[in-house]
């Protein structure tokens, strides 16, 4: 690799003595985002409080420095490749993603923007840096990976394929939450006001000889102060958007991880069959059903009466509810009323016997299929696969109880009753 033997040339040499320092200071101490300008050995010559702060330092104590002072040799070595190329070409480097590893080890991410910095006659005389933050992004997109992971892991040792289905499905709302969020981080990052910091740095540059009178009697000249601290403003707005959609994928990360860890726990228990409470068992599908149904607008009523507890094992029944709760939330997409209601209900049943219903406000099931709905392969959706409701009722006879499904006609809904044994009938 080339090095340039050209003595570094102070920052303030770039600049009249007759600028109002002020503005470039201003600039310089607000800008939440890491910026730097290095001369043509890439050595820093001016940089941000923020710049400076990442480090641990005042600004002036940068200055002179390289980034072989601060990150690793790998790091210093390309980021010199990429500024040489920018000083031997003057074509920019914008939203380059990179993985940055320091000197202590630490490793962080950043998006990247270089510009050429020239002077007067358009000679480039060095670098002027922009580098955002996406350490907290990229963090949670592995977070979100690893999630995913364990979800599969934990799907195939339930050997569970109705509930894997539920959880996957339900994750995949969530999904598709995280990839609004992500979407609008990756948006607001390309949209990042690098550009408009390079037109500033060209008008300053062009003015190096008289910019003390462009600033005072020039229009554009005047605006250099308003557009300073609009960009200021701007970048702090920027960066509390991102820190919002971070905080909601946190959030829908930390629903996927309740959703896994809920499964882990019904997996390790296949083929125990325990006193189990019915509230417990509803609330505990309702949540692997939550992100579905809220996407959905599904208003969901619960009607628990007291019961004993049922006497079954957890992975089938939750199995069994996940398919219903999320059989009813089709059929209240499908029957289209002003407001859709699943109900859910908890009672006593015949002597020795508890019921958990659920009950939707959607499309009737009609008569001639009441009975068909229960056998292997009948689906009247166009993307069902025919076996939700079959291997339900097959596993529900497996625990001593019954399945069956009422509807009163015409959008009116369907009600699908899981009896159960209670304890006190074993």
């Amino acid at each position: 690799m080339s090095s340039s033997t050209t003595t570094s040339v102070p920052f303030d040499s770039l600049i009249s003595e007759r600028l109002d320092r002020t503005l470039v200071r201003s600039f310089l101490e607000n800008v939440p985002d890491f910026v730097y300008f290095k001369d043509r050995d890439s050595k820093f010559i001016a940089v941000s409080h923020s710049k400076a702060a990442r480090h641990g330092l005042q600004p002036d104590e940068l200055i002179g420095k390289c980034d072989a002072d601060f990150f690793s040799p790998e790091h210093a070595q390309w980021a010199r490749v990429d500024e040489e190329s920018i000083m031997a070409t003057g074509e920019a480097i914008v939203a380059k993603r990179e993985r940055t590893t320091f000197l202590d080890g630490k490793v962080t991410w950043s998006e990247v923007t270089k510009l050429p910095l020239q002077d007067t006659d358009g000679t480039i005389i060095g670098i002027l840096g922009l580098t955002t933050d996406i350490t907290a992004a990229e963090e949670t997109k592995a977070k979100l990976e690893q999630t995913q992971r364990n979800l599969l892991d934990a799907s195939r040792s339930a050997g569970m394929a109705e509930v894997a289905t539920g959880v996957l499905h339900n994750v995949g709302n969530v999904l598709t939450s995280l990839n609004v969020s992500a979407s609008v981080i990756a948006a607001s990052l390309h949209q990042s006001k690098a550009a408009s910091l390079m037109k500033l740095s060209n008008l300053l540059t062009e003015h190096t000889a008289d910019l003390g009178e462009f600033v005072a009697h020039d229009p554009k000249g005047k605006r250099v102060p308003e557009f300073m601290d609009s960009l200021a403003r701007h970048s702090i707005q920027e960066r509390d958007r991102l820190l919002a959609e971070l905080a909601s994928l946190q959030q829908n990360i930390d629903h996927i991880k309740e959703i896994v860890s809920m499964q882990q726990a019904y997996a390790t228990m296949v083929g125990v069959v325990e006193p189990l409470d019915p509230v417990v068992l509803m609330e505990d599908s309702l949540r692997m059903n939550a992100g579905a149904l809220v996407r959905h607008d599904v208003q969901v009523e619960r009607a628990f009466q007291p019961t004993p507890f049922v006497v079954a094992e957890k992975s089938k029944v939750l199995q069994i509810l996940i398919n219903l709760i999320r059989n009813a939330k089709y059929a209240a997409d499908e029957g289209n009323p002003p407001q859709k209601v699943v109900i859910l209900r908890i009672e006593p049943g015949e002597p020795g016997r508890v019921r958990l219903i659920v009950q939707d406000n959607g499309i009737c099931i009609p008569k001639q299929n009441l009975e068909k709905i229960f056998t292997h392969g009948f689906t009247t959706r166009s993307d069902g696969h025919g076996f939700g409701l079959h291997s339900s009722l097959t596993v529900a006879r497996e625990m001593k109880g019954t399945l069956t499904a009422y509807s009163d006609g015409d959008h009116q809904g369907a009600t699908f009753t899981l009896d159960l044994p209670a304890v006190e009938a074993v």
